[in-house]
């Protein structure tokens, strides 16, 4: 709970500051963006603090109907008036004043089921054969309206966790390469007939090779990285959120906490992370039973793999995915829903075996 809020506070100020780029332009967005910030961060303490009191296993008997929750939201971005498009996305839900995005929900629906299936232990195996018919509808058909908004990156995330926790849980390696084998497969193909894909491809193997189109954003996030230097510009002193960066205070922000804070401030932000994982697998080790050691496994891998790969993203260590910095960027459902699993860890931790 303390590295998180550490996260948090470091994500407070650090989004404040890159909004300013938006204070710039037009000042009724940037009261709007952080009005919803600040909502989303008040609920999600909020919930937070009532499922850490909830007994993690509940969400084992609700696993199914959490999940199809999520697969029901994310479908329903494509209703008239009711679902709206971004950027050329649709995945948000029109909420009167507020918005929300379904397939924060999904991701963690996903990570909970898919625990509870792996829960089951050999005794149980017919359970086990007999519960991967909804586990395969439901998984592709989120596959399916994932691609249709289109969202490749949660896609990739669900996969990536799903393939890692089966690995945890001792699934056959069989299996797991054959898994593997299908994602890779699939991907490549995905890569090969959606354009914008294969551009991002493209530009993380030279990202010198369109720096007015599709390599701009990498562009200007090393320009911004570079100009920070040791010890950073200081708070709030960023230049490139100024009309540069695209997104500052969304898939940018870790562009910006590099030039403002420098090398030093990066790294410090990079470890917060990984002390957040290392305490969260620590929990994991100790949890009482099978469920409580992969549900935690799963929302730390999930909520891990979608920071690093921000800031692999930002630094060109990875193609341009449009993940989120958890707990930082831009986006009240994702920190809703980020500290919603933060809760899940918290209540397992306190029935660990010390």
């Amino acid at each position: 709970m303390v590295i998180v809020g550490l996260l948090l506070l470091v994500g407070v100020f650090s989004f404040v500051s890159a909004s300013f780029g938006i204070l710039a332009k037009n000042s009724a967005k940037f009261t709007g963006v952080l009005i919803n910030q600040g909502i989303g961060l008040v609920l999600g303490l909020g919930v937070m603090w009532l499922t850490s009191k909830i007994h993690y296993s509940i969400w084992k008997k609700y696993a199914f109907y959490i999940f199809l929750l999520g697969v029901i939201g994310v479908g329903l971005v494509f209703i008239p008036g009711l679902g709206f498009s971004h950027g050329g996305a649709t995945r948000w839900l029109d909420l009167g004043p507020l918005s929300f995005q379904p397939v924060e929900l999904l991701k963690v629906g996903f990570v909970v089921y898919f625990s509870a299936w792996l829960g089951y232990t050999k005794a149980e195996f017919k359970r086990m054969k007999a519960a991967i018919a909804p586990l395969a509808i439901l998984f592709f058909t989120g596959t399916f309206l994932l691609l249709r908004q289109p969202d490749t990156k949660s896609l990739i995330l669900m996969l990536g966790t799903g393939g890692t926790l089966s690995y945890l849980a001792g699934l056959s390696k069989k299996y797991i390469a054959l898994i593997v084998l299908l994602a890779i497969m699939g991907l490549g193909a995905l890569v090969a007939v959606k354009p914008y894909l294969l551009d991002r491809v493209q530009t993380f193997i030279d990202p010198s090779s369109d720096p007015q189109g599709s390599s701009f954003q990498l562009q200007q996030s090393l320009i911004a990285i570079g100009s920070g230097g040791v010890f950073g510009r200081g708070l709030g002193q960023s230049i490139q959120k100024f009309s540069y960066l695209p997104e500052p205070q969304g898939d940018s922000i870790f562009a910006v906490i590099g030039e403002e804070f420098g090398f030093v401030g990066s790294v410090f932000v990079v470890l917060l992370y990984v002390a957040f994982a290392q305490r969260a697998f620590w929990i994991a080790a100790r949890a009482p039973d099978n469920f409580g050691r992969l549900i935690v496994s799963g929302l730390v891998i999930l909520l891990l793999a979608q920071s690093f790969l921000n800031i692999f993203s930002i630094t060109g260590l990875f193609p341009l995915t449009g993940v989120p910095l958890v707990f930082m960027s831009h986006g009240g459902s994702a920190l809703i829903i980020s500290l919603f699993a933060v809760g899940i860890i918290l209540n397992v931790s306190r029935y660990i075996k010390r």
